[in-house]
């Protein structure tokens, strides 16, 4: 939150605290940094926010955007709200991610769900396995935009997870040709051939998906069309999978990070709800 101060005689004289009701009734938790090893020994870099107390608390894995995004050691509000609900928070920057590297960003093309979802998992089980107080029985799995694409390939292929988060999803490659504003080279260049996008693609593997599934989206996101997360939580219903769905009004790709006010806290409540419904914390 900005703040406004005096600049006079190279002193700086604070003339507003708009924080500091904030700052007496919350508490900050600083990120524990890990690193792990993925399954063929790529080091895998990230953190863990954890609630107070010790625990054991249930885990959730966050996963990133981009994918040529990364995860820092900054302050973070997704990370601060899901630590003080009670959940231990984990994020990590798989390969695909920036900041490690041309060959790092790079090592993903064509293979959407290799690589990338092997070190998530790595870092998860070397997270639970090294940090005290998680419960590596009770675990979530959520991720926004590329991070909807990887949860929603990871839970049709991994059945560990008491819920999962696939929000604003990159879900069917193929379709976001010529629908996403961000211009039809992205699939071609990340994914490769028609027949390459349609083995990357998570909408064509719904009929694997068992983990009860919160699909949320923006009615005006051009990023990660709308239609892809309609026809994703369709053809989960069609499956018999438990699914929600959660489409915000006029609200377009930055909801969580710029949306209205109001619109990004009724988020967090829908999402506290949901794990507070298929993964309670104490």
């Amino acid at each position: 939150m900005g703040e406004v101060g005096l600049i006079a005689g190279g002193e700086v004289t604070p003339l507003t605290d708009f924080s500091a009701s904030l700052r007496a009734d919350t508490e900050v938790r600083l990120p524990r940094e890990l690193t792990a090893t993925s399954s063929d020994g790529h080091p895998v870099h990230g953190w863990v926010v954890a609630p107070d107390g010790a625990g054991p608390h249930p885990v959730l894995l966050m996963i990133h955007g981009g994918p040529f995004a990364q995860y820092t050691s900054a302050f973070f509000d997704e990370a601060q709200v899901y630590a003080a609900a009670g959940y231990a928070v984990v994020m990590c920057n798989p390969r695909g991610s920036a900041g490690y590297g041309r060959a790092h960003g790079r090592a993903i093309q064509g293979a959407f769900g290799e690589l990338d979802s092997a070190d998530v998992l790595a870092f998860l089980e070397h997270a639970v396995a090294s940090v005290p107080g998680l419960d590596g029985d009770r675990v979530g799995i959520m991720g926004g935009s590329y991070g909807g694409y990887l949860t929603a390939w990871i839970i049709a292929h991994d059945h560990r997870w008491a819920g999962a988060i696939v929000e604003r999803g990159y879900l069917d490659p193929a379709s976001f040709v010529g629908s996403s504003d961000i211009g039809w080279f992205f699939p071609q260049q990340y994914n490769g051939s028609k027949e390459q996008m349609d083995a990357q693609s998570p909408m064509l593997l719904t009929d694997a998906v068992t983990t009860p599934t919160f699909v949320i989206h923006s009615e005006q996101d051009l990023r990660c069309p709308l239609s892809q997360a309609l026809r994703y939580y369709t053809q989960l219903k069609q499956g018999g999978v438990d699914a929600e769905l959660l489409v915000f009004p006029g609200e377009n790709h930055e909801l969580s990070r710029s949306g209205t006010p109001w619109h990004r806290r009724q988020r967090f409540e829908a999402i506290l709800d949901w794990w507070k419904r298929h993964l309670p914390s104490e």
